[in-house]
């Protein structure tokens, strides 16, 4: 996918809240995940092992693995519980009436950093 283009990947109707469904976009195999309306794309692809996590559950804004039990935030990308310990990306949505655009990688986010006394 060129840097700034959106893809339509999927209908509104085609992800319901509490739903996910796997969409490819190039060479990309992407997660939506709609959570109470808000539709988010990280990878579908776990980073610990090769398992697909459309095959795994929804549980509020967090995905599970269904091959080791890693849990991901869908929001951030982030890694929750192990044995996972690289994030997903996680790529800008879109929705424009009723299509689901899905667009560039959005870049990691930063660490937070523990305050100093």
């Amino acid at each position: 996918m060129a840097e700034g283009q959106f893809v339509k990947v999927a209908t509104v109707g085609e992800v319901s809240p509490g739903d996910m469904k796997p969409v490819e976009v190039g060479e990309d195999q992407i997660l939506l995940c709609n959570v109470d309306g808000q539709v988010y794309a990280i990878d579908d692809i776990c980073t610990h092992s090769y398992a697909s996590l459309s095959e795994g559950d929804l549980d509020g804004d967090e995905v599970i693995c269904p091959l080791h039990g890693a849990l991901f935030s869908v929001v951030t990308g982030a890694v929750i519980t192990p044995p996972a310990d690289e994030p997903l990306r996680t790529f800008e949505v879109r929705v424009d009436g009723d299509d689901i655009l899905v667009g560039p990688e959005k870049p990691p986010a930063e660490p937070k950093e523990a305050e100093e006394e």
